[in-house]
Parts: C-alpha cells; structure tokens; sequence
C-alpha cells in the first residue's frame, strides 16, 4: 500500500477523512479491549502495522504477518523458499529487520528451516506477539493515531 493511497495516512495527516466503509465503531473499540481483538479483526493488523511503522518499529508486525502467510504454504517448495526467505531478513543475526528472540529459539528455527514445517516459526512467532502486547498494543491505543481514528468514526455515526 503506498503511501499516498494509504487511508491511514491521509487520516493522519488531516487530508480528507474517507475511511473504508464497512469499517466500523464496533470494530474499533473492540480493539481497546485485547491485543487478541485487535489482531483478530480485518483492519486492525493494517492499522496496527502502520502505526507501528510510524514508530520505526514494524519488525515484529511484519514478522508476525509473514508468518501467517507461511503456515498456509502448502507446496513444500515454497514453504523452503519462503522459509529461507523469512530466516534471512528477520531471524539471522544482523538481518535487515531483525526480531527480539532469544538463541535457543534462533537455533531452533535454523535446524528447523532445512526441512521447514508449518510450524518452524510457530515459537519465535509467540514470542514476538507477546511483545507486540506488552509492549507497542498500550502506547498504540494512546496514541494520536487510535484517538483521531476513534474521533472520526465517531462523528461519522453520529
């Protein structure tokens, strides 16, 4: 998504308020309720990673979305492909995005990733949701991002 057609953005950056029309007030505040809700519904990731890439800290977003997408790879040549293609740009040590896991989980997927599963970043892919939660999901719902995007929604049901 580009920058300039990102809704997101444009809310962001006061340009005109035209959010996607079967996003709802519903959705929104129940995001406020649990990382688990936010993830869970169909614009909250979005919103989520783009708030985050406005931290510069989208690694663990990223990682966590490549994952999904990895664990429905049926074809066992693109699961190795798409495997090896994950180990080097979050996994592998001083890798362009580079996630927080500890070195016996780096360990594991690296064995792992020679006849890769579904499941060989099902760990790692844990432990970086349990940063996202603990640490980025609070500031995300006091942020200026959340509050403004909760405000238009608002009004517009009103």
């Amino acid at each position: 998504m580009s920058r300039q057609n990102c809704w997101i953005c444009k809310m962001c950056r006061d340009e005109p308020k035209r959010l996607p029309s079967n996003l709802t007030l519903e959705e929104v505040l129940k995001w406020a309720q649990s990382f688990d809700n936010l993830m869970a519904t169909k614009y909250g990731p979005v919103v989520y990673a783009a708030y985050l890439k406005l931290e510069h800290s989208d690694e663990n977003i990223k990682f966590w979305m490549a994952c999904e997408t990895y664990k429905k790879t049926a074809s066992r040549w693109n699961r190795i492909s798409k495997a090896k293609k994950i180990y080097k740009v979050y996994i592998q040590p001083q890798s362009p995005r580079e996630i927080n896991i500890d070195s016996s989980t780096r360990e594991t997927i690296l064995r792992n990733i020679q006849e890769p599963t579904q499941t060989c970043f099902e760990e790692a892919q844990k432990i970086v949701y349990m940063h996202m939660e603990r640490d980025s999901y609070p500031r995300f719902l006091k942020s200026e991002m959340y509050q403004k995007l909760l405000k238009m929604i608002q009004s517009n049901n009103n």
